[in-house]
């Protein structure tokens, strides 16, 4: 038998009885659909974290005050180290892949224009760099200038969200916006972001310069600086912010330029800073943590009085996350696949039952025990492919509905199509050889004579 005439009788033998091939093939379908959206789902999933990564700065490095130990003697969660303005000159000098540095702190409160008000997620004192490290782009106005840092100006920049809840379709640059009772001007309006990957709306904040946060809002830069007591039978130790650093921080110091803005806090609440590159991360953590030791008189004994954290770490964990998901899921489509080749390999007994007479006729008239195999296992391998190729396109449409119902992005996956198409051939194969094999050892005799 050639191989053309082998396909053709493959092909009539299914057409004979469309409902059960159909039936048969359900299997193989869902288990193809389940893989296909599942894989078209977690790629965008990967897709989407990749962006907000780009869009929070995949060089950023965040640097938090941390607990205070000394003579063994830890503050716990009660108490925090302070990040000063000193500590930012030392990164500046000594830290040689990090471009960019800036303070941050962080104000919760109400805003008001005309008869409006909101309460932003949150408003972020900065400096003239932090709008470069964060990502965001000024997109009607301009952004704050060194000159307006070093002045304290009462002037900020507005994200997309309060731009549309309070001002609508006026256009907000150049009006006058009231946070905390003190009046600031609108200099700018930031690109929108949207909602990040905990689903916090990213436009709805203000950024203003961190002199003017720290010189006229309150709860600005005052990360608290509780005492430690450690009581023994003779001594009572007690930290403080003149104990925790050898040259003392001052919590109050006097104002050398008359020009600025009175400061009532040294301390700010976070440092933001960008390595030259994703590959130079690491190196400039090294060189951060080097360098704010050095500025708070840590010794070797004493551990870090502050926590450094990447865009990497976090981004590392969700996807493994995310990876971990994908797999399970894919384990419970495959689970699918194996139960549908299984049908298929009962179908295919049950149809060697049925066709045992045309076997032996076959078998009378020439053919040979390998032409009865490739001709049931043609069969059996057609029949996966059609699955496969049905959902293929049932994946691909579930995932558009999710997609469309959930806000869910997706992404396609030309590589697990080709794999899924491979996959229900190799199932055809391993599950439609036992009734093919069975079919080629059938005696003509005997089944000629079976009724």
């Amino acid at each position: 038998m050639k191989k053309l005439r082998i396909l053709k009788s493959a092909l009539k033998a299914i057409c004979r009885n469309p409902t059960r091939t159909f039936l048969t093939t359900l299997g193989i379908v869902i288990g193809i659909a389940a893989v296909i959206a599942l894989m078209e789902i977690g790629n965008g999933a990967q897709e989407m974290l990749a962006k907000n990564m780009e869009a929070m700065g995949v060089n950023t490095i965040n640097i938090w005050p941390g607990n205070i130990t000394r003579s063994g003697v830890s503050s716990g969660s009660g108490a925090r180290a302070n990040l000063t303005l000193k500590d930012i000159e030392a990164i500046r000098r000594n830290c040689e892949s990090v471009t960019a540095v800036s303070p941050v702190v962080t104000v919760r409160g109400q805003i008001i224009y005309g008869g409006k008000n909101w309460s932003p997620y949150r408003i972020t004192g900065g400096s003239e760099e932090f709008l470069t490290i964060s990502n965001w782009v000024v997109e009607d106005g301009e952004p704050f200038t060194a000159r307006d840092v070093r002045r304290g100006a009462r002037v900020c920049l507005i994200g997309s969200t309060i731009a549309r809840e309070l001002f609508e379709d006026e256009n907000p640059v150049g009006k006058k916006l009231r946070i905390q009772n003190v009046m600031f001007t609108i200099i700018g309006v930031l690109r929108s972001k949207g909602a990040n990957m905990m689903g916090m709306d990213q436009d709805d904040c203000v950024i203003v310069p961190y002199t003017a946060a720290r010189a006229r809002l309150k709860g600005a830069g005052q990360t608290s600086l509780s005492a430690v007591s450690s009581t023994n039978t003779t001594t009572t130790t007690t930290t403080t912010a003149s104990s925790t650093y050898t040259e003392g921080v001052s919590l109050y110091p006097p104002v050398s330029d008359a020009n600025k803005p009175p400061v009532r806090f040294s301390n700010v609440d976070s440092i933001i800073a960008s390595a030259a590159s994703p590959e130079q991360v690491q190196t400039a953590v090294l060189e951060i943590g080097n360098a704010i030791r050095e500025t708070h008189k840590l010794s070797i004994d004493n551990d870090d009085d502050f926590r450094i954290r990447t865009m990497a770490e976090f981004s590392d964990f969700l996807s493994s996350q995310i990876q971990t998901t994908t797999r399970l899921l894919m384990c419970v489509a495959f689970v699918s696949l194996v139960v549908g080749g299984v049908g298929i390999m009962n179908i295919m007994l049950v149809s060697v039952t049925e066709r045992t007479r045309e076997i032996g006729l076959r078998m009378a008239v020439g053919a040979r025990a390998r032409d009865i195999l490739r001709q049931f296992l043609v069969e059996s391998v057609v029949i996966c492919l059609v699955g496969g190729v049905i959902g293929i396109f049932a994946g691909h449409g579930l995932s558009l509905i999710l997609a469309s119902a959930m806000k869910w992005p997706i992404l396609i996956s030309y590589p697990a199509i080709f794999l899924s198409v491979g996959v229900s051939a190799l199932v055809g194969v391993i599950f439609g050889y036992y009734p093919a094999w069975k079919a080629a050892q059938l005696d003509p005799i005997e089944a000629l004579r079976y009724e």
